[in-house]
């Protein structure tokens, strides 16, 4: 038996554990009728339409789909939708309109991508170490990188990568 209730922001009924969330993302407003404790991950993927960020395990333990939350790097696999209400969501759609960040020029220039799918978990992990480091060590870009798997082992042009991105700033 499905229980409905009265949303309190419209005259609309919704499922009694939906509710109506407003979101920040790569500059425009959303607002989506789901379950609260929906994964960020998903609501960007179905209900908003942004499928860049990745699925890749589910706990949070291999990067595939980070995204930005007011700057910082999160796992939005794990990240229920209601604890990003009202902030500033980034993917990696919205990480720059053409490709002109950075990273994704570091990342082209090294031919970083093998298969690829770890790629946008890894750009945004990279930007958002360099937004708080502009000059990082092999040892903090190791550290700050752990978190993301590559499963075609591209690591030491991702480093690369990362190197070139701080230096074009």
């Amino acid at each position: 038996m499905e229980f409905l209730c009265k949303n309190s922001f419209s005259s609309t009924y919704l499922p009694f554990n939906m509710a109506t969330i407003d979101l920040h993302v790569n500059g425009k407003k959303h607002q989506v009728a789901v379950d609260p404790n929906t994964p960020l991950l998903w609501v960007l993927r179905d209900h908003i339409g942004l499928a860049g960020t990745k699925y890749g395990c589910g706990v949070a333990q291999c990067g595939a789909c980070t995204v930005h939350l007011d700057g910082e790097a999160m796992r939005s696999c794990v990240l229920p939708v209601s604890a990003a209400a009202d902030k500033k969501i980034t993917t990696i759609e919205g990480l720059s309109e053409h490709g002109e960040h950075p990273v994704q020029k570091a990342w082209l220039e090294h031919d970083v991508a093998q298969c690829g799918y770890c790629q946008s978990g890894q750009i945004m992990q990279a930007a958002a170490l360099l937004k708080n480091n502009a000059n990082p060590t092999d040892e903090e870009i190791e550290t700050a990188m752990q978190g993301n798997i590559c499963r075609c082992g591209t690591y030491t042009r991702i480093k690369a990568a990362i190197k070139t991105a701080a230096s074009l700033g």
